[in-house]
Order: structure tokens, then C-alpha cells, then sequence
């Protein structure tokens, strides 16, 4: 056997010959960014809204006086598999509105009956007497009619908290004018004529409601439902003309400002000590006003008693007709508004408006706003807002808006002017030292949005997001 008797040869290091990076990097002068956040959006329905100054931190609304009462949404109650609707919520009905004998209302809610239904299931048909209110408690139903060529028409759909033959509680002679189809599974609640009509006659309260009804009912009134001005067009001669006012409404909408608030703390030793290159308060009051800004926007889309989603009106709030976004959703949502100024959907809404337009071999066009080039559906810009919510069940809405005073759009509602102003109706107020040394600011921001008539807003709700075409 051979044994190798190289010797082992040791790797000699390189002797340093100058001094290291990591060593130098002591005596050198680092630079470095300014504090950076995620949370920073476009914000573009802040940067959109015309904002309205408001004193007193209120502003009325004023509107013609209108007749359209009872368009809201019904909520129900589920206990296992039975669902019951809640008897104050019948007040949302036109019949009911304004009517608020409890007793009465649990009487009527107890009659309700409830039907489960399939997909694919004809709920009523076209020409049949209409004896029976339908409450969708839940699922998607088409309405379709025929047109005047014999053709199948599609009307709407409804989803869940609308309902259906509102008429039929009434009218003996009532006949369904369309038909229902079911689209998904689901249940809905019924109330048949006959039923009603057993409470009607044991209340006297709600049979002296349904005579106020039916006279309101017969005052002439505008498409819109507003009170109708009198007037005469095409006349000859000396013809005797209609003496006309506008009524107003006797209790216009009033908005408040609300308020965004926070506290920013910063230690008097690091803003003494630690202040540069950068300003350590005003760096820390750049960020909390960004993220001030972040929740006004959030609130502005999301509050329940201003936000753009809870109050848009019911008649102005439309469902899609398969689901993911298609552009006859959009043509649906954008032709119930003159002078749509632009939409509003979350960014994945925005994606899945993409995948909707190119499975369809469409694509949407961009425009220029601001020098930044956006994607348009008929020339109407389309913009994020990471605000609207997404559902665990991927689906998320779709907002269409008309702004400003001069066209009876949707305004942001602000004060400027304030104590301490550090931007256009946000303040930042010192409030002091404290006995830790901590300087404290009160930074506070006042806003609101209104919407001025309906129509201004209209919302295409339930829009599937994680539809994927094949």
C-alpha cells in the first residue's frame, strides 16, 4: 500500500493592508429616508369630493317635498334553519311607513310564512294573481318580462332585504306584471292578502294608516316622487293657467361634522436631543396626520350615519346580474345618474372589472386625472379605495357619483379656520408638559359628506371578486 507523504500545505491569509468598510463605517455620516408608512393611500375620494365649508358644524339639507316613503332593506332573525322577520322592519314597506304600533307589526310578522327555494325555481309567473307579499330573506332572484315583441326582458335582480308585490296586499285585482326566477338557493318570507287583511280588521290603528296611505298615495306627484308643480304647455289663447308653489320638506336632513381624534406624545428628550438631520415632532405629526387622513376617508365611505355605503339611497342600489362585474353592471349602475363623475371600487373590484371587461373582449379605456392615467368604463374614471369592504365571501361593492353644489351631487362637509389650524380643517393644539417630561399634542380633524338628492350616489352591491374565467 502507498502512503502519501506530501506535507500539508497551510492557506496563508492576506494581511490587511487598509482599513475596513465595517471599522470606517463608525466615522461615517449615514443617510437615511424619512419614516415611511404602509398605511399611505391615494385617498382619491378625499382628493375627489368638492369640499363645502360649515359653520355652526352642521349643515342642512334642504329638498322639494317628496312622496316616496318605505324603500329600505328588511332584516330577519335566524334560529337554526327558521327565519322570521323583525316586526319594526315591516315599517320599511310603503304601506308601513311611519307606522309604529308594535302589536300590530308582531301580529302581521307572526303571519309571515316561510318558503325555501332552488336554484332555477319559478316563484311566480307572469300574468297570475298577485295575492302574496315575498320578503327575500336570502339568494338572488331574477325579474324578468316579456317585451313587446314577444322577447324575454330582464328587469332586475333582487338579493337579500328586498321584497317583491307590494301591491298585492291591496289590490284585489293585483296580477304579477313579471316574473321571479330564482338564481341560487335561498328563503324568502310570504304574507298573502288574506292574512293582512284579518289584521286590518281588528286593528283601528292600521286601517286609519292604510286610509292616510291611500290618500298620500293619490296626490299628484313627479317621477321622482316629489310634489308636482302645476303648470300648462301648448295652450291657444286666453287660457286659464295653474296657480303653482314648491313645497318643501318640513324636516330637512341635518349632517354634523364628526370628528377624527388622537393624542401624539413625544418625549422632550428626544426632541431635544434626537432632532436631526430631521425633525423628530415633525416627522411624528406627519405620520399621525396621514393616518388621521386614512380613517376620515374610511369613515367617509364606511359610517353609519354619513358614510357613502349605509346611505345611499335603496332605489339607487343595484345587484349584478351574474355575480363578477360585466360592463352591462356597469351600464346598469352608471345610467341611473346624469353626470357620473367617477367610481369608486376596492382594488381587487378594480382586478376583477379587468377580467370581467377581457373575457368579454372589452377593454376598458384610461384618461388622465391629475397627470395620472387611470382605467375609465365610458369615459368615467374608475378609482380605488381600499376602504370598501371585502366580504369573507370575496364579494365587495361598486360606488358611481355625481359631486359638487352646482350639480346636486355628493359634497365633503369641513370647517376651516380652526384654533391651532395646521391643514384645512385639521388642528394640532399643544396641550402641554406633563410631569414625565412628555410633550402632548391634541390633533383633531372635523369632516362629513352629504349627499344632496338621491340619485347623487348609487352602489352595485354583492359584486363577486374571485371569479376567475376560463
Amino acid at each position: 500500500m502507498t502512503v502519501d507523504s506530501t506535507p500539508e500545505v497551510g492557506l496563508e491569509l492576506p494581511r490587511q493592508s487598509s482599513l475596513g468598510t465595517a471599522a470606517a463605517r463608525n466615522l461615517a455620516t449615514t443617510s437615511k429616508s424619512a419614516p415611511q408608512m404602509q398605511e399611505i393611500t391615494s385617498r382619491w375620494l378625499l382628493r375627489m369630493l368638492p369640499w363645502v365649508e360649515t359653520q355652526g358644524g352642521a349643515y342642512r339639507v334642504n329638498r322639494r317635498l317628496t312622496y316616496t316613503v318605505g324603500d329600505g332593506s328588511i332584516d330577519f332573525v335566524q334560529d337554526g334553519a327558521d327565519v322570521r322577520v323583525i316586526p319594526r322592519e315591516l315599517g320599511e314597506l310603503a304601506l308601513l311607513r311611519g307606522f309604529d304600533d308594535v302589536e300590530v307589526l308582531t301580529a302581521l310578522a307572526d303571519r309571515c310564512v316561510q318558503r325555501d327555494f332552488g336554484a332555477g325555481e319559478t316563484l311566480v309567473e307572469r300574468g297570475a294573481t298577485a295575492d302574496k307579499l315575498h320578503l327575500i330573506a336570502h339568494g338572488r332572484i331574477n325579474r324578468a318580462s316579456t317585451g313587446q315583441y314577444g322577447e324575454e326582458v330582464a328587469l332586475d335582480v333582487l338579493a337579500d332585504g328586498d321584497r317583491f308585490g307590494d301591491d298585492a296586499l291591496l289590490d284585489e285585482d293585483a296580477r304579477w306584471e313579471h316574473s321571479a326566477t330564482a338564481e341560487t338557493s335561498g328563503t324568502l318570507l310570504t304574507l298573502s292578502r288574506a292574512d293582512f287583511a284579518s289584521v286590518l280588521a281588528t286593528a283601528p290603528s292600521l286601517r286609519a294608516h292604510v286610509e292616510e296611505y291611500s290618500a298620500l298615495s293619490r296626490r299628484r306627484q313627479n317621477h321622482r316622487g316629489e310634489a308636482e308643480i302645476a303648470m300648462s304647455a301648448g295652450h291657444l289663447g286666453e287660457h286659464e293657467l295653474p296657480g303653482a308653489f314648491v313645497d318643501y320638506e318640513l324636516k330637512p336632513r341635518e349632517y354634523e361634522l364628526s370628528v377624527a381624534q388622537t393624542i401624539l406624545r413625544i418625549h422632550t428628550r428626544v426632541s431635544d436631543l434626537y432632532n436631526g438631520p430631521m425633525d423628530q415632532t415633525k416627522e411624528q405629526l406627519r405620520l399621525t396626520v396621514e393616518a388621521l387622513r386614512e380613517r376620515q376617508e374610511h369613515e367617509l365611505v364606511n359610517n353609519r350615519e354619513f358614510g357613502l355605503l349605509h346611505n345611499a339611497d335603496f332605489k339607487q342600489r343595484i345587484q349584478p346580474h351574474a355575480g363578477p362585474p360585466t360592463p352591462d353592471d356597469m351600464d346598469e349602475l352608471l345610467c341611473r345618474r346624469r353626470g357620473t363623475k367617477f367610481f369608486l371600487a376596492h382594488p381587487r373590484t378594480i382586478a376583477a372589472i379587468g377580467r370581467g371587461f377581457n373575457a368579454c373582449g372589452i377593454y376598458p379605456d384610461h384618461v388622465d386625472l391629475g397627470g395620472q392615467r387611470v382605467p375609465a368604463w365610458r369615459g368615467v374614471p374608475i378609482l380605488p379605495c381600499n376602504k370598501i369592504p371585502v366580504t369573507p365571501e370575496k364579494t365587495s361593492s361598486i360606488l358611481a357619483m355625481r359631486t359638487g353644489l352646482e350639480n346636486q351631487g355628493v359634497i365633503g362637509l369641513h370647517q376651516t379656520g380652526l384654533p391651532d389650524e395646521y391643514e384645512p380643517g385639521l388642528s394640532v393644539r399643544f396641550m402641554g408638559l406633563d410631569e414625565r417630561a412628555i410633550t402632548s399634542y391634541l390633533v383633531s380633524t372635523y369632516y362629513s359628506a352629504a349627499i344632496l338628492v338621491p340619485d347623487a350616489v348609487g352602489v352595485l352591491e354583492n359584486v363577486q371578486i374571485a371569479h376567475w374565467p376560463r
